[in-house]
Order: structure tokens, then C-alpha cells, then sequence
């Protein structure tokens, strides 16, 4: 059993909220933080649950589910970065071990190098870091056709395009922009546009993240052990090329988790998930 407590941060151009789970007897080892993006502290549950030996800290990105996002808020992986760090530091809980999933395995590596002693390790599981990838040119194309589909169609139709692009094996093709547009309703998105134009994924990440890139001379600098991981699922894809990617520049093997991109859970998209052979993965990769 653990006790869990949640919290809230003000920090520039948000207010965080965060849950720590301690553990009735934690063995002496680092906290660890698990973090996504956009996905908020609510995706993590079943694998927060299944860590029992230390405390772990969850939190909602800027702007998702509990945390607010002021109207002229910034949106970066630089500031989703500085967030983790202010979290960390009201804590006071000293360098932690980190699991970032997608965007916070980007975000993880910004972090790492932007405030070195932080964290002991990160273990970055398929970052979609996109100037790394041999077909970055047209990746960071569809991306910003994502971005303007959503802005001026909404969220079904760019939704599509997006879990289009992130299932896609392979390199992406110089004509795939060229290709009809995937229909919303196959994936079971809305056809009508509504009108809204907050969600956080199309309308800021999307629009940021793509020119991120790692500072492979910073991380390695840093003092930190950074894991590049990928799914044992996803061999190919966009986010799983990403992991790769990231494990070449830093000379290393990436380490092979079990299930999917989103692994850590059981959901409706992936129903075979195994969330528990995941942690299991992740209680060797840290004691590694």
C-alpha cells in the first residue's frame, strides 16, 4: 500500500498538479518520476500502481487535465523541462530516476540537459525526436500539416492524419503528403468540426516539438544515464524509429520494453498490453 497526496506548483504561465505515492516501506531508491506528453498523470495509473518499492511522482503537463495553462502560456519542450525541474525542486526530493513516455521522453532529454544533477537516470522510451530520423524532412512536413489541418478543419480530421502518421512503418515516402487524407470516422473521430481549438497535442505540442533537438554532447555531460528504450510492438514506427535514433547518437543499445508505444496500460487501443511485465522491465532497467 502507499499513500498518495496531490499537489499543485505555480509556475510560469501554468499551475501544476501532481500526485506522490509513498510507499508503506520504500526500499533505498531513488524516487521515480513518470512522465507524458501530453498525456497527464491519469495514463500512468496501473503503472504507478505496480511500483511499490519507492516513491513515484505523476504529474498533468501544462495545460492537460488538472494543470491550467495561462492564455499566453508557452508551450516547449524547454518549458515542459523547467516544469519537471520546479516539481523535482518544491519537492526536495533530490536526483531522481525518470521514465518519460513520447513527449516526456523529449521532454525527459531536455531536462537532463538543462538542469544536469537532477535526475540519475533516464530511461527515455520512444521519443518521437524528429530532426534525428533519416526522413526528418518530411516527418517535420506532415507534422505541420497536422497542425494547420487542425486549425482549419479541427480536431477529427487532423486526429487522423496523426494516427496515421504514428502508424506508419517505415520511412516516410517524399509523396505521403500527396496521399488522400485518412477518413476521421475509420478511427471512429468526428467528422463536424465543433469549433474548439484546445487540445493540447494538435494545437501547441505538435507545433513545438518537431524541431526539438537532443544535445547528444549535453547528455553525455551531464552525469546522467540516459536509456533509450522502444516498444517490442511498434518495431518501425515514427516514435520507435525516434528511440532508436537517440540510441545511435549516444553509441548504445536501446532497451526493448514489452507491448506497445503505451505499454505502461491496458486501454481500448491495445487491449493485450501487459503492464505489470512492463514495470518488471523497468524495476531491471533502473537497478541496471
Amino acid at each position: 500500500m502507499s499513500d498518495r497526496k496531490t499537489h499543485t506548483l505555480d509556475v510560469p504561465g501554468a499551475v501544476l498538479a501532481y500526485d506522490v505515492r509513498t510507499p508503506d516501506a520504500a526500499a533505498d531508491v531513488p524516487p521515480l518520476v513518470v512522465v507524458g506528453s501530453p498525456m497527464a498523470a491519469s495514463g500512468f495509473e496501473q503503472l504507478a500502481g505496480l511500483i511499490d518499492d519507492r516513491v513515484v511522482v505523476t504529474y498533468d503537463p501544462r495545460g492537460a487535465e488538472r494543470s491550467t495553462l495561462d492564455a499566453d502560456g508557452e508551450v516547449s519542450v524547454e518549458r515542459h523541462a523547467d516544469d519537471l525541474h520546479a516539481v523535482v525542486a518544491a519537492l526536495g526530493l533530490g536526483p531522481v530516476d525518470v521514465l518519460g513516455s513520447s513527449g516526456g521522453a523529449v521532454a525527459g532529454l531536455s531536462w537532463v540537459e538543462r538542469h544536469p544533477g537532477d535526475v540519475r537516470t533516464l530511461v527515455a522510451h520512444e521519443p518521437p525526436v524528429t530532426p534525428v530520423l533519416e526522413d526528418a524532412e518530411v516527418a517535420t512536413a506532415v507534422q505541420a500539416d497536422i497542425v494547420e489541418t487542425y486549425r482549419r478543419e479541427g480536431f477529427g480530421p487532423a486526429m487522423a492524419k496523426f494516427v496515421a502518421l504514428v502508424s506508419h512503418v517505415g520511412l516516410l515516402p517524399a509523396d505521403y503528403l500527396d496521399r488522400p487524407a485518412p477518413d476521421p470516422a475509420t478511427f471512429g473521430f468526428p467528422t463536424q468540426d465543433d469549433g474548439s481549438r484546445d487540445d493540447l497535442l494538435l494545437g501547441r505540442n505538435l507545433a513545438t516539438m518537431p524541431s526539438w533537438s537532443p544535445d547528444v554532447d549535453a547528455l553525455r555531460a551531464s552525469g546522467t544515464r540516459v536509456v533509450p528504450a522502444v516498444s517490442a510492438q511498434g518495431e518501425g514506427t515514427l516514435a520507435w524509429r525516434g528511440g532508436a535514433a537517440v540510441a545511435a547518437l549516444l553509441g548504445v543499445e536501446p532497451v526493448t520494453f514489452p507491448g506497445d508505444h503505451g505499454g505502461f496500460m491496458v486501454s481500448e487501443w491495445s487491449p493485450h498490453n501487459d503492464p505489470a511485465a512492463f514495470a518488471e522491465t523497468l524495476r531491471q532497467v533502473l537497478a541496471g
